[in-house]
């Protein structure tokens, strides 16, 4: 890192993240020697909802902690007489979820007498570039795209970011997950899109492009995908067969268009020679692909981690606390954790949870263990 930042001694950081849902523990030393990674995904468990349902999430967090972070030790070979300071995701997220997490983290700090790090979520994923980019520096611009954000980021340095641009409604990810439902996919959608567009053709059907007037580097994707879904009721009144791979492929290359465009005008305004992708979106091949060949047409070095390091983890959390820890940006045990306040979209995904829900057969409850 930058000549401010001091590597001489071995800083070890236990990591903690479980914003949504997974349950994730890392130990990483010096913000970029990965010792450890562990997850525990909990993807099969929401599919059978059709996506997270966040009291379902917090449940298995607190079943799934100490589990995790007992493997992220002993992995490192090392105990926690060995680390220096416990990093840990305080939003944004599910409020249930992150508690787990920040309780866990807390009562670490307390007991071994080390410092707390909280880390901002998005934060965490600009900061898994850094990991497996050792010539990574700022600043470069980043573009976050998951499945609760999408974020154009200036990184001006260690710590210090400017937001360029962010979704004025539905995430990237988000939308996937949506369209997906809605063409018989399923959960989680980025994946399954990505697969089934392949069989496609992304010039079937020509979905819209938005632009928000009064924010030149701001995403909007909730037209996009009431433009999908319009087009599914429009097939079915017309009794046209729909390809789902059309569909799919189609999609996707809208999305894709919006974030490179966007990603290239930034680069032409801000003259970056970096840039850098981050979030569970970034794993997706088609906009990988189509980013890199953009930063090669615009003479800029293209960074992305690797798709273990896109989805939610614990390792980018370790390695965005460690700059902090250096600062001696400490937290105490008032850490607060911040969530998405979105009450709507909440209601909505557990209203949807309750109609999925399998119906329970007479004698079939659980009953306690022998």
């Amino acid at each position: 890192m930058k000549s401010n930042i001091d590597t001489e001694k071995e800083i070890k950081i236990l990591a903690i993240e479980s914003s949504c849902d997974e349950t994730a523990a890392a130990v990483v030393v010096n913000g970029r020697d990965l010792r450890s990674n562990v997850i525990s995904s909990q993807i099969a468990l929401h599919t059978l909802y059709g996506g997270v349902v966040p009291e379902i999430a917090s449940r298995k967090h607190i079943e799934k902690i100490n589990q995790v972070i007992e493997q992220a030790l002993s992995d490192a070979n090392m105990t926690l007489d060995d680390i220096d300071a416990i990093g840990v995701t305080y939003g944004p997220g599910l409020v249930g979820a992150l508690l787990v997490g920040v309780a866990e983290a807390k009562a670490i700090s307390y007991a071994k007498n080390i410092p707390l790090v909280g880390v901002h979520h998005i934060e965490g994923h600009i900061s898994a570039n850094y990991i497996e980019n050792k010539d990574l520096e700022p600043p470069f611009l980043c573009l976050v795209v998951s499945g609760g954000h999408t974020h154009l980021v200036k990184v001006a340095d260690y710590g210090k970011y400017e937001i360029l641009g962010r979704t004025r409604d539905d995430a990237a990810g988000e939308a996937f997950d949506k369209v997906a439902r809605a063409i018989g996919l399923g959960y989680p959608g980025g994946p399954k899109i990505e697969k089934v567009s392949h069989e496609g053709n992304p010039d079937a059907i020509d979905f819209p492009r938005a632009k928000v007037s009064d924010g030149v580097y701001d995403f909007s994707f909730s037209g996009l995908k009431s433009s999908v879904l319009n087009y599914l009721n429009g097939c079915k009144m017309k009794g046209i067969e729909i390809n789902q791979a059309d569909v799919a492929a189609s999609f996707q290359k809208s999305v894709t268009d919006v974030l490179v465009g966007h990603a290239k005008s930034a680069i032409e305004e801000y003259k970056m020679d970096k840039f850098a992708i981050a979030g569970g979106v970034a794993s997706n091949s088609v906009i990988r692909n189509a980013m890199e060949e953009m930063c090669k047409s615009e003479g800029v070095k293209f960074y992305h981690p690797s798709p273990i390091l896109c989805t939610d983890n614990a390792a980018m959390i370790g390695a965005a606390a460690y700059p902090l820890y250096l600062k001696g940006e400490f937290a105490d045990l008032t850490l607060a954790v911040w969530f998405v306040n979105d009450m709507e979209r909440i209601i909505a995904n557990f209203t949807q949870a309750v109609q999925s829900m399998p119906k329970l057969t007479p004698g079939l409850a659980a009953s306690p263990k022998q």
